[in-house]
């Protein structure tokens, strides 16, 4: 089976084609990282502009370069949640003129799970149950994935996701959007002992996360030295934050796959292709004998193969969408399609 895939919750146009949800035979993606850099973030008006203007051309390319026309593929992927609205309704809305004009099933697919589905591509023998620890920009997780398509939260965070941390820290610090990458090599430069970082934990949630302290005591950091006249040794301060980050996803996500009882830890999102965290999780996993399943760093990152490889459980699930699909900025995991996530 192949499904065209189409992703554009975030500042990324994106389609790939992906043949029974782990052979990628294209895929391609329009980034709008280097115009949204000068305002230190995401845009929403200007990412949904650039969904616009790029969607028809990417999809064009994806379907070209895996030799197959709209009318040759067997259905059509798209992701509906969670994301940026503005940017999730370009997407929605271009997948579902397609399949109103071709006739194929429109298969709706969730942001996060397809961010885990990237290890299906990686790792064609992987399968469910595992834990899964889901750390991005807007996400930080520790999933209990059931099965392909039953999800169940182990642990949130509770106010900034561990990449929207980074973002924040590295701005304090004078490095540029998207700053995740410039800590990263920063901190291999430092000391990551050098700082006294604290490790926030949620009282009574021994799982979920809490960033927000963390990401105020390095610019607390910044601003008291500035005040004292003092300096700070930005890869020392990038080294110790990157260590205190490490500290807390790894051992949360231990914890919970010792309890859990699982062997399998995976890990996905933006935040898995950091160099510290992926040394980090390999010796606590090899020190307990776990296999550990990362995602190649071009599929950590927002892509569309991700969710064609989803799309396909998701139908094998009977999931299936009509003409009145709408885009939702914010839908748990464990909420299926049509489900109600208040319920």
């Amino acid at each position: 089976m192949k499904l065209l895939a189409i992703e554009s919750s975030c500042d990324e146009t994106a389609a790939a084609v992906v043949e029974d949800g782990k052979t990628v035979l294209s895929s391609v993606i329009a980034s709008q990282v280097e115009e949204h850099k000068q305002y230190g973030g995401v845009v929403p008006e200007i990412a949904s502009r650039r969904h616009c203007e790029a969607i028809s051309a990417v999809v064009d390319k994806a379907l070209a370069d895996a030799g197959e026309t709209i009318h040759s593929i067997d259905g059509i992927a798209v992701t509906y949640a969670p994301g940026l609205i503005g940017a999730l309704l370009v997407g929605v809305n271009y997948a579902k003129g397609l399949a109103m004009a071709s006739g194929k099933p429109l298969i709706p697919t969730h942001h996060i799970r397809s961010h885990i589905a990237a290890n299906y591509i990686a790792h064609p023998k992987l399968k469910p149950p595992f834990t899964c620890l889901v750390a991005s920009g807007g996400h930080s997780h520790i999933i209990e994935v059931q099965d392909y398509t039953k999800f169940r939260v182990i642990g949130r965070t509770r106010d900034d996701a561990a990449g929207e941390a980074y973002d924040k820290a590295a701005r304090s610090m004078g490095f540029p959007y998207p700053g995740g990458i410039y800590i990263d090599r920063a901190a291999q430069l430092g000391d990551p002992d050098a700082y006294k970082l604290p490790r926030p934990s949620v009282e009574g949630c021994p799982y979920d996360f809490s960033f927000s302290g963390l990401k105020t005591a390095v610019i607390n950091t910044i601003h008291n030295a500035k005040q004292k006249g003092e300096s700070v040794d930005v890869n020392n301060l990038a080294a110790s934050f990157q260590k205190a980050v490490c500290d807390i996803l790894s051992d949360r996500l231990m914890k919970a796959a010792g309890e859990l009882g699982h062997n399998s830890i995976v890990v996905a999102g933006g935040v898995s292709a950091n160099s510290g965290l992926r040394a980090r999780l390999a010796e606590e996993c090899e020190k307990r004998g776990y296999q550990l399943y990362l995602p190649p760093l071009d599929l950590c990152g927002d892509n569309a193969a991700m969710v064609g490889a989803q799309g396909y459980y998701e139908f094998l699930a009977g999931v299936t969408a009509g003409l009145d699909l709408n885009a939702t900025a914010s839908l748990p995991i464990d909420c299926g399609y049509g489900e109600d996530a208040y319920a």
